[in-house]
């Protein structure tokens, strides 16, 4: 393992998530300190980015909630024999745990308060809103003729989306009255699977039209600073999947003070303290406005496109916030890095996923499959994140970069058997 450049304390992190998404940011933290994981399973493939490991279950098995208490009582249980200098995860489940386990151990971290404000999609909704910032209407309905009626009031078209669930899953447009059942159905029927906690009712939303960007800031002492910015891509409409991502070291928009004055003020009014978040915003012609603030670095490899085209570690971040300092945000490169997720054309089993080769075409980086022989994809509503494959390419502008993605995509070849419909 690589010898950490700060050795006053170690880090604990709850949960590891899968390798192929994370292990990136596993080498990243252990590179700055001593790494000790808190996780449901004993370690493999984490083992060499480890100083330690503690197996304790992450969740209730008969509430299925984050298992605070067994965490706590975990985390303490190293703090006693080794000294700890802060906690942090990259699990969007345990951002609340997290936050937990922290005020336990007087170390720094995003609050519970703040962070359950994070997670509780309408309470962020409902203090973004009382803070005065542009926001879209929006109501907590509890049956469809209670989502009728507020989109009735709003105006088609309108988004539904559960209180407390990630990666766009349940949410959904209805572009007219004759779509809200169907779409009531679906974000009502994700949300059942999400934490109990959050569970109960759908959020319906005035559709804010414009791009979609995300940004990955750090708060320190409650103040927060962006360091990373994506351009977001969807598909699968009516369905908000996320198809593809592009970072720029030289982003424009990182430097304006509307977008960033917007931001600052969000992580204020959730009473954001310390740690990292991912929030994701529309550019709408009466200006920014977020779709939601999540407490943690953001998914689908964002970070690491930020990593290749800034030289900024994420991990490196997160482990110094997490500890109570000052991160370092300059950036030491400049390139534009995107990413492209294919999705099957139909629901289907995978026999086999063909891939370009980096250095064969312009601008790729990396192909890599996602899905391996028997995998079963299914698409919204029956399914969610239905990707087999991503590529990854490089170029001096966003323009070159997409342009390079597109032709990287279209070199991923699928061979799928057709799914038997659901019952």
């Amino acid at each position: 393992m690589t010898t950490p450049a700060t050795t006053d304390g170690l880090i604990l992190l709850i949960g590891s998530g899968g390798r192929d998404y994370r292990e990136y940011l596993l080498a990243g933290a252990a590179a700055r300190r001593p790494l000790w994981l808190l996780d449901a399973a004993e370690p493999t493939w984490q083992r060499p980015h480890l100083a330690g490991a503690t197996v304790v279950p992450l969740l209730d098995p008969e509430r299925l909630v984050p298992d605070v208490e067994g965490l706590v009582k975990a985390a303490a249980a190293v703090a006693a024999d080794h000294p700890v200098a802060g906690v942090f995860s990259y699990d969007e489940t345990l951002v609340t745990a997290t936050a937990e386990v922290a005020a336990a151990l007087g170390l720094p971290g995003l609050g519970v308060e703040g962070a359950d404000n994070c997670r509780d999609k309408h309470r962020t909704r409902r203090l973004l809103t009382e803070a005065g910032l542009l926001q879209p209407r929006f109501a907590h309905v509890g049956t469809l003729a209670e989502a009728q009626a507020a989109a009735g009031e709003f105006g088609y078209p309108v988004v539904l989306k559960p209180r407390g669930m990630g990666a766009s899953i349940g949410v959904v447009r209805a572009t007219g009255a004759a779509e809200l059942a169907a779409a009531f159905a679906v974000a009502e029927g994700a949300g059942q699977g999400g934490n109990p906690a959050y569970r109960g009712g759908v959020l319906v939303e005035e559709f804010l039209d414009g791009p979609e960007i995300s940004i990955d800031g750090a708060v320190h002492q409650g103040r927060y600073t962006p360091f990373f910015l994506a351009h977001k891509q969807v598909g699968a409409a009516p369905y908000f999947e996320e198809t593809g991502h592009t970072v720029s070291a030289d982003e424009p928009l990182l430097a304006d003070p509307e977008l960033t004055g917007m931001l600052a003020a969000a992580h204020r009014a959730l009473g954001l303290r310390d740690g990292i978040t991912h929030t994701e915003v529309k550019l709408t012609a009466r200006g920014p406005a977020i779709v939601e603030v999540n407490g943690r670095l953001g998914g689908d490899l964002i970070p690491y496109l930020g990593k290749l085209a800034t030289g900024l570690d994420p991990a490196r971040i997160a482990v110094d916030v997490a500890a109570g300092r000052e991160p370092e945000l300059a950036h030491r490169s400049t390139a534009t890095v995107g990413i492209r997720f294919a999705y099957p054309p139909q629901d289907g089993v995978v026999r086999e996923v063909l891939l370009p080769v980096a250095g064969q075409l312009p601008g790729l980086r990396a192909a890599a499959a996602i899905a391996g022989p028997g995998t079963l994809l299914r698409l919204p509503p029956r399914g969610y994140i239905a990707r087999h494959a991503y590529v990854i390419a490089e170029a001096a502008d966003r323009a070159g970069c997409l342009a390079a993605l597109d032709a990287a995509e279209g070199a991923v070849g699928l061979r799928l058997d057709p799914a038997e419909p659901q019952e």
